[in-house]
């Protein structure tokens, strides 16, 4: 029975040691949620979450990040699910179109902390969560998620977040069973978050809802709750609501305890969405290459798949749009988070005269491919010259994966600006041996920032 199998597997994973580099994954992934979730305090979606716990009030059984705020272990993992996905900085799972750490830390940290558990139990929750959500995904089929207009991102973390809650909470297998139901009764999203125009509702859809509803089915079991045994076997299935045809039990355990699905999953080295991600890459490569700046460029075509291409056209938003970006990059020669969030800069006159050079075009030849977004970047120099750079595989995804001293000046770069430079390499340090805490609430005092950007 499929079902026993995944209970049984996640109902006894505190006791199984990761590998050794699934591990310093998980510690990689740990340490770039938890800087996504400061420095989403600082935006809209962030500051709005923040308030909304601030108000809501409740039992002081676990800390909020960034603002330090005790309050419901559910309310915890609804704001900082929220503060992990304010921009485009956390991370992604390309096979089954899941951000799975926005989801996943939030709850993990929210339970660790409420139940008061270790650093090494942190880890293996965590990456029991990657392994969970992107699973149940692979299992319904991303393209039915799509052509039903379901949110690929909302569903799948509710099992992740609930998965690291069970292992956390120290749920038996039976246990499990019934939170594995009371999530299936929770998953829900739809793609409508697509419209979103500020960010809020879309870091709702992709974190806050699927931190909150795993935390809360793993709540309602420890307030002994009980429910449906069997929620993926029988005669009504979860698989036979949302994928009916298709739908791939197996796959819920395929390869459990032996592929660890945190090792395909990608850590962004800008922060920008992810379409943009090849595109930058291509850029700073050949600003590397040929030494030229922006006063040098007449000209540059960036080519991108089709869908991807539609995704950051021209928009609204920096840290979304790639005209503006490659432009922010020209002029800077690179990019900072600050940089990429400055909505000041959209209207600052060198940078619209920058991107009036910039053209995006989709590309149906790089819509198929393998690795999967990659992008060509055609540079113009006033000598005549032109330069290509084509990415194949992005810098930080499993193809390309980032060294540790890359994903801590990225952490750096979101945290020092934030903490300041002593607190970000403490809190830093402190994450990445995590497994020596005996406590993950010592964390706390480091993961604060006064009044963390909370709308008054």
């Amino acid at each position: 029975m499929v079902t026993q199998r995944l209970a049984s597997y996640i109902a006894s994973a505190a006791d199984r040691e990761l590998p050794a580099e699934v591990s310093q994954k998980t510690r990689h992934h740990l340490l770039d949620t938890i800087a996504a979730m400061l420095s989403g305090s600082e935006l809209l979606p962030g500051r709005l979450a923040l308030k909304y716990a601030a108000d809501q009030g409740g039992a002081q059984h676990a800390a909020i990040v960034a603002s330090g705020q005790l309050t419901t272990v559910t309310n915890a993992a609804l704001t900082m699910g929220m503060l992990a996905h304010a921009d485009e900085t956390d991370d992604s799972h390309a096979p089954s179109l899941t951000h799975p750490g926005c989801a996943v830390v939030p709850g993990a940290m929210a339970m660790a902390d409420a139940v008061g558990a270790s650093g090494t139990a942190l880890v293996r929750a965590v990456a029991l969560g990657y392994d969970l959500c992107t699973r149940v995904n692979l299992a319904i089929g991303t393209e039915v998620l799509k052509s039903t207009h379901r949110s690929t991102y909302s569903i799948s973390g509710t099992f992740g977040s609930m998965a690291a809650g069970a292992l956390l909470a120290g749920l038996d297998e039976q246990q499990v069973r019934y939170a594995l139901s009371y999530a299936g009764q929770q998953a829900s999203g739809l793609a409508s978050w697509n419209r979103d125009s500020e960010h809020v509702e879309k870091s709702f859809v992709f974190a806050g809802m699927p931190a909150r509803n795993g935390v809360v089915a793993v709540d309602f079991v420890r307030s002994f709750f009980t429910g449906v045994h069997d929620v993926f076997e029988g005669e009504t299935t979860f698989l036979g609501a949302f994928s009916p045809e298709t739908g791939d039990i197996k796959a819920l355990v395929d390869g459990l305890g032996v592929r660890y699905e945190i090792m395909r999953t990608n850590i962004k080295r800008w922060p920008v969405g992810s379409p943009i991600q090849a595109a930058a890459d291509s850029l700073l490569a050949l600003m590397r290459e040929h030494g030229f700046t922006h006063s040098d460029v007449v000209s540059v075509l960036a080519r991108l798949p089709e869908s991807g291409a539609r995704t950051v056209d021209d928009r609204h938003m920096p840290d979304i749009n790639l005209q503006h970006i490659l432009a922010v990059m020209l002029l800077d020669g690179g990019l900072t988070f600050v940089a990429a969030q400055d909505y000041g800069r959209m209207m600052d006159p060198a940078v619209v005269e920058m991107k009036r050079r910039i053209t995006l075009r989709g590309d149906p030849s790089l819509n198929d491919t393998d690795p999967p977004r990659q992008a060509i970047v055609e540079v113009t120099t006033n000598d005549g010259q032109r330069h290509v750079h084509r990415t194949y595989a992005v810098r930080g995804t499993k193809d390309n994966p980032m060294t540790e001293a890359e994903v801590v000046r990225k952490a750096t770069d979101l945290l020092e600006p934030l903490v300041g430079k002593d607190r970000t390499e403490e809190l830093i340090g402190r994450v990445l041996d995590i497994e020596s805490c005996s406590n993950v609430s010592e964390l706390r005092p480091l993961m604060r920032i006064g009044d963390a950007g909370v709308i008054a």
